[in-house]
């Protein structure tokens, strides 16, 4: 008997048929004599509808009634399969967030989990009841509603597995796996058996949208063998797990982008020390994560300074760089959200020469140019202009023979 923590996407339970579905996989592994936990999000659509009320509020909603608005989303959906599994004889019962005690930071839109209670979650395993808990949200130490940003119930999940020190963690979606990149853009893209957590954590945290990055944080830390699956099928998906010599075979498994950043530049900043941490603090303050920085060299005492966050930060972000620009007598403030991201990665990068030549090489054959470049052990990363991310996406995908790998 294995204890198994399940976690079911929008799309898994887009509607009530979907739902019934869902409670029927469920009962399939309970019947093979396993211990099950359900993790499931909101309905399909259901969060961006909730969004869109606040937002036909205000442009800027306070951060914990926004928490509060959208986290009914998964209030519903756990109540509808821990229905549907009654219904079909099997007895469960539903849990929000704050009533198993997901405890999290106070960072209202994107709180990240401090620790989960397991009490109520194995007593009910014991009684041989299924514990359906709602993804995406937890409670902080005033006993606020948190939510922990999009995607967020992929860390419920695997958090609610190392808790209970689950056999390991399925994480159902509406693709098959984890490909070498997105099919959509390119139809050679094979599907991987098995990616090592730290591949995975690159490329969910450079675009890839199958996890999020810090389910795979937790993953890796407490050693959750993460099982990707499509609620649609019964293949075998995608194994998330520790690194194995074979993986380092396949120089590079994987091409990700991400559309969803913006660039600030910062022109004429007095070249100084202490310049820079107060430009980035202040952003810091404002809970916006940096990406990527780059800094001119020096000319005449100035210098400028490049660097990406979300999208959704952009607004806020200006509003922050501009008063520090200002007080530190730096010049104008840019910004560009017509770009994007695209990265090489792969853990046979640590053994292989050449990734860098070959990626230029293959972007200036097609004319595209490069803004930035950012760089780890295991992947590349070259921001370009937003109009060239599909072509540069199946040229990077074609000159790195992703369509022939086997793993």
């Amino acid at each position: 008997m294995a204890l198994i923590v399940q976690k079911y996407g929008g799309s898994s339970v887009g509607d009530i048929e979907r739902v019934r579905k869902v409670a029927q996989r469920v009962i399939e592994a309970k019947e093979e004599g396993n211990q099950v936990v359900v993790i499931v999000s909101a309905m399909a659509g259901e969060t961006d509808r909730l969004i869109g009320l606040a937002d036909q509020i205000t442009e800027m909603p306070n951060g914990r009634e926004y928490d509060v608005l959208v986290s009914t989303g998964e209030q519903v959906a756990v109540a509808l399969v821990a229905m549907a599994l009654e219904s079909q004889g099997h007895p469960a019962r539903s849990f929000l967030g704050s009533q198993i005690r997901i405890t999290t930071d106070g960072a209202f839109t994107r709180a990240r989990i401090l620790g989960v209670d397991t009490e109520r979650i194995l007593k009910e395993l014991e009684k041989g009841t299924i514990a359906v808990i709602a993804g995406f949200q937890g409670i902080d130490g005033e006993g606020n509603i948190t939510t922990l940003g999009r995607g967020g119930s992929d860390t419920t999940a695997v958090a609610v597995a190392a808790a209970l020190k689950a056999d390991y963690c399925e994480i159902y979606t509406d693709v098959e796996g984890i490909y070498t990149t997105n099919p959509a853009i390119c139809p050679e893209a094979k599907k991987l058996s098995k990616i090592s957590y730290e591949e995975m954590l690159e490329m969910a945290s450079l675009g890839a949208k199958v996890l999020q990055s810090r389910s795979l944080e937790f993953a890796m830390k407490h050693r959750v063998p993460i099982h990707v699956k499509s609620s649609f099928s019964k293949g075998e998906g995608t194994w998330v797990m520790e690194e194995d010599e074979q993986m380092e075979d396949v120089v590079v498994s994987g091409i990700t982008y991400d559309k969803g950043e913006a660039k600030i530049t910062i022109t004429k900043v007095p070249d100084k020390p202490g310049v820079a941490s107060k430009i980035f603090s202040a952003v810091s303050e404002a809970n916006i994560v940096v990406d990527m920085i780059i800094q001119n060299i020096s000319a005449e005492g100035y210098t400028d300074v490049t660097f990406t966050i979300p999208q959704t930060d952009l607004n806020k972000a200006l509003e922050v760089v501009r008063k520090v620009s200002q007080e530190i007598d730096a010049g104008e403030v840019r910004s560009d959200s017509n770009i994007a991201k695209v990265s090489v990665v792969g853990v046979g990068m640590r053994s292989h020469s050449g990734i860098a030549a070959r990626t230029f090489s293959a972007l200036a054959k097609e004319g595209i140019n490069i803004m930035m470049i950012s760089t780890s052990e295991i992947k590349l990363s070259c921001v370009i202009e937003a109009k060239y991310t599909e072509l540069a996406v199946q040229v990077l995908h074609e000159a790195f023979e992703l369509g022939k790998t086997k793993r």
